[in-house]
C-alpha cells in the first residue's frame, strides 16, 4: 500500500499521515513513513521527542551523504548509478509507534530543470521507496506532486488531498486532484480537515461533489490536537479520546477496504 498525503500548508496533512501510518502498523503492516514536507514535523506526530526530532537531518540536507552518492571527481558531472537501499537502512528512525520514519526533505519540481546532486538522490530514493520496497509507505508531501514524475506516481495507489473549508485550501485541492490525474495516480480522495461545524462540513461536501472527487471522510476540529501541538507532543497519546484521531482511523479502515 502506497499512500501520499498532500494539501495546502496548515490544513492538517501531517496529523493525517502520522495517524494513518500508526493505524496501518496496528493492523499488522510493516510501515515506512516519509516526511517530504518543507517543514518536517512527522517525527513529533509519531512520538519522537522534540529534543531528538530536531536532531534529524533531512536526506536532502545531508551534504556528506549526497556527495558520497553523486561525486565523480569531475566538476559538474554527477554519478547517476548509485544505490539507495543503504540510505533507508542507515537513516530511517524507529518511532515509538512501530513505524519507521525517513525524513527526506524537499525536492524541486520536474519542470524546474534542477539536476543538482541533492535533487538527484531524493528523486532516486523516492522512486525506490514507491516502486521497489514492499512495505506500506505513507508520505507526507508538499503541496505539489509533479516532482514525482509519471514513472513514480503510477506506483502511488492512493492520493489523499487534505482540505479545510477555506477557498484557498479548496482551490489547492482542486489543482492537486487535476495534477494527480494527469501524472497517473490511480485514486485520489478528498479528506476534510479541521471541520468545526455543519456549515464547514457542507462546504467541503459541496466542493467534492461539484468537482467529482470522492470525499473519503471529515476530520473534526479537536482541541486535544491543538493541545498536543502546543506541548510539542504526539496527538497519538489521545487515541481513544480524540475525535480527530478516531475519524482518521475510520478513514484508514475505508482505505483498507478500497485496496482489497
Amino acid at each position: 500500500m502506497k499512500i501520499a498525503v498532500s494539501g495546502k500548508g496548515g490544513v492538517g496533512k501531517t496529523l493525517i499521515a502520522g495517524v494513518l501510518a500508526e493505524f496501518l502498523a496496528q493492523k499488522g503492516f510493516t510501515v515506512l513513513a516519509i516526511d517530504a514536507d518543507a517543514t518536517p514535523n512527522l517525527a513529533l506526530t509519531l512520538g519522537i521527542p522534540y529534543e531528538e526530532a530536531v536532531k534529524i537531518v533531512p536526506i536532502s540536507e545531508n551534504t556528506e551523504l549526497i556527495e558520497s552518492k553523486t561525486q565523480t571527481g569531475m566538476p559538474g558531472v554527477y554519478n547517476l548509478g548509485f544505490s539507495v537501499e543503504d540510505i533507508i537502512e542507515q537513516f530511517s528512525v524507529k518511532t515509538p509507534y512501530n513505524v519507521n520514519l525517513l525524513v527526506m526533505g524537499t525536492v524541486r519540481s520536474a519542470g524546474s530543470g534542477c539536476m543538482c546532486p541533492a535533487n538527484t538522490v531524493i528523486r532516486a530514493l523516492l522512486h525506490h521507496l514507491l516502486v521497489k520496497r514492499k512495505e506500506a509507505v505513507v508520505t507526507d508531501m508538499e503541496a505539489g506532486v509533479e516532482h514525482m514524475g509519471r514513472g513514480t506516481a503510477e506506483h502511488v495507489e492512493t492520493m489523499l488531498i487534505v482540505t479545510d473549508s477555506s477557498r484557498k485550501s479548496m482551490e489547492t485541492a482542486k489543482k492537486l486532484h487535476d495534477l494527480a490525474r494527469q501524472i497517473g495516480i490511480r485514486e485520489s480522495f478528498i479528506v476534510g480537515s479541521k471541520v468545526a461545524g455543519q456549515l464547514e462540513a457542507e462546504l467541503i461536501e459541496r466542493f467534492a461533489q461539484q468537482n467529482e472527487i470522492q470525499l473519503l471522510g471529515l476530520v473534526p476540529y479537536d482541541e486535544k490536537i491543538l493541545k498536543a501541538d502546543m506541548e510539542g507532543e504526539t496527538p497519538l497519546k489521545f487515541a481513544g479520546q480524540s475525535l480527530a484521531v478516531t475519524a482518521i482511523q475510520t478513514i484508514g479502515t475505508k482505505l483498507l477496504g478500497t485496496n482489497r
